[in-house]
């Protein structure tokens, strides 16, 4: 099964679809329900509606045919505003690695890994996840399979020198990318999104040439409690881009819509299983086909 096949599976449940044969408005009430039903969320949605309706009378449109490819067009303008592309262009690039437990964030590192070791290039990972037991050794396992070279740090070391060490490494290497993995849950938020802050700081200090680039992991099945995470974590640390995870046919992918419409953050990557080829970079047009 191709990616786009498996992403029409895993975005079974967000399926768009038209009942209605005539443009009125009823077809716009259906299609209103649906898009919150997906999780995209009330204000979103009634945005998209409100666009769509003003489009279906300027040019006026009869043919729901039409009205698809209108609302596929209002999809893609929340999409397109924003650079959905991954800067590695300045090596060492830095990818930090953020999320909470559970959301995918191991098994997302070591496809990313694989990604780009498949491209070519030489991609290092930074264990900083000390605090959690057996974290580096999932970790491992992950980099072995992605060909990719690891940091280890013992387990509860400062997370930074880890992070300290990987720097110096992936100089010495001439990496082309640094891939650091962090803690997902801590005594409190406050002491995780330190930590994540002096991280942050060790790498401005040792890579100050490099790109950065700090991506969120979030699993596609927590629908609401998505926003919940992204605004802490982007309160302290300012991400860059998110990493959608686990639409294996259980979660409703309008969450995406929503969070990059209202927190204005692209999506950069996008899982759909289990195997270490099941991510790709992010395409909003795919994306997008597959819901409507």
């Amino acid at each position: 099964m191709g990616f786009f096949d498996k992403l029409k599976q895993g975005l079974s449940k967000t399926k768009i679809s038209f009942g209605f044969k005539k443009v009125d408005e009823n077809l716009l009430e259906e299609l209103e329900e649906n898009l919150i039903m997906a999780d995209v969320g009330f204000e979103t949605t009634e945005e998209i509606i409100s666009n769509l309706r003003t489009k279906i009378k300027k040019e006026n449109i009869q043919d729901t045919e039409e009205v698809k490819n209108a609302l596929r067009e209002e999809l893609k303008n929340i999409f397109n505003d924003l650079d959905q592309d991954l800067d590695i262009s300045k090596t060492p690039a830095v990818i930090l690695m953020v999320g909470v437990n559970g959301s995918g964030k191991t098994t997302s590192i070591g496809k990313i890994a694989n990604k780009y070791v498949k491209e070519g290039k030489k991609v290092l990972i930074a264990a900083g996840d000390t605090f959690r037991a057996a974290a580096t050794e999932q970790l491992e396992v992950w980099a072995n399979r992605a060909n990719a070279e690891i940091i280890k740090g013992k387990e509860n070391q400062d997370p930074s020198s880890v992070i300290f060490d990987s720097c110096k490494k992936a100089k010495e290497l001439n990496a082309d990318i640094l891939i650091c993995d962090t803690a997902g849950r801590l005594q409190n938020k406050k002491y995780l999104m330190d930590e994540l802050e002096k991280m942050k700081k060790v790498i401005d200090r040792e890579l100050p040439e490099s790109s950065k680039e700090i991506l969120i992991v979030i699993d596609g099945s927590t629908g609401q409690n998505a926003i919940s995470q992204l605004k802490s974590f982007k309160e302290t640390t300012g991400i860059t881009g998110i990493v959608l995870t686990k639409l294996d046919g259980t979660a409703k992918g309008g969450i995406v819509i929503r969070l990059v419409k209202e927190q204005k953050i692209p999506v950069k990557f996008i899982g759909v299983g289990e195997k270490i080829d099941d991510m790709e970079a992010f395409n909003s047009t795919d994306f997008i086909n597959a819901i409507i």
